[in-house]
């Protein structure tokens, strides 16, 4: 049974691929706030959908692609916003002080692996995760500063390091 909902599901991307990717490449080309190519977006859609279930029962596969066109959009220039701070922070730095490109290369893929799991956080767990983590700050500070309990606090922390544990085992 699941071998005819998977035989269904790339039939329906098929006819999706077919039918709208010509719409989709204007569509992306038209953009302007776009990252790269509307070759490559278009591709990473098509992409996208071959890992979502019960394709045949999409009614507006257009608005399903713009909106999986736009969050892949949104995550690469975060990313790229976290590859350019890195490197104009790099670039303040005296030149004993230097790294290879190797190392850049290492730093900015952690940069880029924390951003991705600080971003499935809520934003008061985001928060209380890196106040607790990064400035150390007592849960009871936290507590006040983000107008909730210190039990709150315990479980907002407790996200953080659930998030960066899942982030961890799932790179290996």
């Amino acid at each position: 049974m699941a071998t005819s909902v998977v035989v269904e599901d790339r039939a329906a991307l098929d006819g999706m691929f077919r039918k709208h990717n010509g719409w989709l490449m204007r569509w992306l080309g038209r953009q302007r706030w776009t990252v790269s190519s509307a070759e490559d977006l278009a591709s990473d859609v098509f992409i996208a959908l071959l890992t979502m279930p019960n394709l045949g029962a999409v009614r507006e596969p257009r608005a399903l692609m713009t909106t999986v066109a736009r969050r892949l959009i949104c995550d690469a220039r975060r990313r790229d916003d976290v590859r350019r701070s890195y490197e104009a922070e790099l670039a303040a730095l005296p030149e004993s002080l230097d790294i290879s490109a190797e190392e850049r290369l290492i730093v900015v893929q952690a940069l880029q692996a924390i951003d991705a799991m600080l971003s499935t956080l809520s934003d008061k767990a985001r928060r209380a995760f890196l106040l607790s983590q990064v400035e150390g700050a007592p849960y009871a500070d936290i507590a006040a500063e983000l107008g909730v309990s210190v039990s709150m606090v315990r479980k907002y922390v407790a996200q953080g390091l659930r998030a960066t544990y899942l982030a961890t085992a799932n790179q290996g």
